[in-house]
């Protein structure tokens, strides 16, 4: 491989490190070595791979913008080093590699710019790392590598790799931006929801099974005949307005976006849509309806109930 070049860039750099207690010795000699050199180092300690890979992310993510003056890389260790690097990886621009020698290191801060180091401590010896770390340290973005057979890369390659910069940040932000922003509603997001034979206007869509949960849709207008389950349920409104009368408790419950009812087993209920309404429901058990009446009396009943 060819020797790496001293590196070019022009703010000071500080490294943040951190491991589990696999990666915990290599961490700390790797340290004693940056220390050596002058490197400005904080060292987030000892606990689980995925805390401190997460942590370490976070901390390089937040100094990844190019008006800060201090250039912030990440030193992690685990048992494998890959398992603290999958959890620094989820913080936008950070770009963290697993390196088992130097020609790894040289590689990716060449080709990926490369701003987290993951070592593995079961497996790579201090002195390997030292050599790893120290390629890291020393070898810039875009330079003759192993993978550009120690040649500078074309300059076709290397306009690739400047517009990389620009291009790998954006990853993931558009599909991230897209997500509603409610939980229960993300797992319906382009789910097909199947209508529900026993009640017209009703669709209903199974999520989980046991404890059961489902996504459900009325039309408004939509009305529940009086019916009854063999398991309570839980329900929460995350669009509309419904009543529910529960028939065996003489109550009624008006709900919109937001609320939530428990309706024991057996408690015999009836519901009315106001709008187009969607809510998330969960019970126990396998999903069954007994009704209580017909779909006649039910809107019978009703336009009594709403006309005083």
């Amino acid at each position: 491989m060819a020797e790496p070049t001293a590196t070019t860039a022009t703010r000071p750099l500080k490294v943040v490190a951190g491991a589990d207690s696999f990666g915990a010795e290599l961490k700390d000699a790797m340290l004693a070595h940056l220390r050596s050199l002058n490197i400005d180092v904080e060292d987030l300690g000892t606990t689980s791979y995925y805390n401190v890979g997460a942590e370490v992310g976070r901390r390089v993510s937040s100094s990844a913008s190019a008006d800060s003056k201090v250039e912030t890389r990440g030193l992690l260790a685990c048992g494998t080093g890959v398992g603290v690097a999958i959890f620094a990886n989820k913080f936008p621009g950070v770009y963290a590699a697993t390196c088992t020698n130097p020609a790894d290191a040289c590689d990716t801060r060449s080709i990926n710019n490369c701003n987290v180091l993951a070592l593995s401590g079961k497996y790579t010896p201090v002195e390997k790392a030292v050599e790893i770390l120290t390629t890291w340290l020393d070898t810039p973005f875009k330079s003759p590598c192993p993978a550009s057979g120690s040649q500078p890369w074309p300059q076709e390659i290397a306009d690739f790799f400047d517009q990389s910069l620009v291009d790998m940040p954006k990853v993931g932000a558009q599909q991230e931006s897209e997500v509603d922003s409610c939980a229960i509603c993300c797992l319906v997001k382009n789910r097909e929801l199947n209508p529900i034979d026993m009640i017209p206007g009703g669709s209903m869509k199974i999520l989980r099974e046991s404890p059961t949960s489902a996504f459900v849709r009325f039309k408004a207008g939509s009305v529940e005949p009086a019916h009854h389950h063999t398991f309570g349920h839980d329900l929460v409104v995350t669009k509309g307005k419904k009543s529910v009368w529960n028939l065996t408790k003489e109550a009624r419950y008006d709900l919109v976006d937001g609320d939530y009812l428990f309706t024991p087993a057996g408690d015999v209920h009836r519901v009315k849509y106001y709008e187009d309404t969607e809510f998330f429901i969960k019970w126990d058990g396998h999903w069954d309806m007994f009704f209580d009446e017909d779909l006649e009396t039910a809107k019978s009943a009703l336009e009594k109930e709403l006309a005083f």
